[in-house]
């Protein structure tokens, strides 16, 4: 299959061909096919459609300052357990909020993107406009996602306004990480039945300076809700 390399972020993204298949519905057989290569293309006849209602209407009408709190780190850390205590928390005060999970973002807007460098590249671009999208409607946004690398995590940054982004490091070393293996995903990629998985065979990338260091060895979930809460309602 041919592909296209679209350089993004300093990384290689691959925009892979779309496949046309022709089928015979009588006989439920293939007939034809083929492939169509494609690029993103970019109009120049797009522009800005300035909405008469803005991000400090909306915010004010719900009473809350807005903001996107990321949470990063390796699989097994404990970052949706954290996020899902950090939403309820929020929502049992009236804030307007919504949790934006890893997981569950593949299931619909992310179902065809895999686990290349490319992929995790543009599913954290994707997820970054959607979060972007949710601040300026006025909510709180919670983000639990993997995002191993500096760059990617540093240009979501850059679609927010300043201190509207919350950096949250799950800080959980890798050994306790592969004890927990809730999923049982560490166990299938030692075994070589999942590739490109991130701090086995695909690197995860610290954070220099997040706003917020939650080190899961010294403090258990509840503990780190009531970091991420305080810095929140301050």
């Amino acid at each position: 299959m041919n592909a296209i390399g679209l350089l993004y972020c300093g990384r290689t993204v691959v925009i892979k061909s779309q496949v046309n298949v022709f089928m015979d519905r009588m006989k439920n057989q293939i007939v034809d096919g083929g492939t169509r290569e494609y690029s993103p293309r970019r109009s120049s006849n797009v522009h800005w459609q300035k909405a008469l209602i803005d991000k400090k209407s909306r915010a004010q009408l719900k009473g809350q300052r807005p903001r996107c709190c990321w949470l990063t780190g390796l699989s097994g850390a404990g970052k949706s357990t954290i996020a899902n205590l950090v939403e309820s928390r929020l929502h049992s005060l009236g804030r307007h909020c919504y949790l934006l999970d890893g997981d569950n973002v593949r299931h619909g807007l992310n179902r065809d993107l895999g686990f290349s460098d490319a992929d995790r590249v543009e599913n954290v671009r994707r997820v970054g406009e959607v979060a972007r999208l949710m601040v300026d409607a006025g909510l709180i946004v919670i983000v639990a996602f993997i995002s191993p690398f500096r760059s990617e995590r540093e240009q979501a940054r850059l679609l927010f306004d300043k201190d509207e982004f919350v950096e949250v490091f799950v800080d959980t070393p890798l050994d306790i990480c592969e004890r927990r293996d809730p999923k049982g995903l560490y166990a299938k990629a030692r075994k070589g039945a999942i590739q490109n998985f991130t701090g086995i065979d695909s690197e995860y990338q610290c954070p220099n300076s997040p706003e917020i260091h939650l080190r899961t060895t010294d403090f258990g979930p509840e503990q780190c809700a009531d970091e991420i809460m305080r810095f929140i309602e301050e």
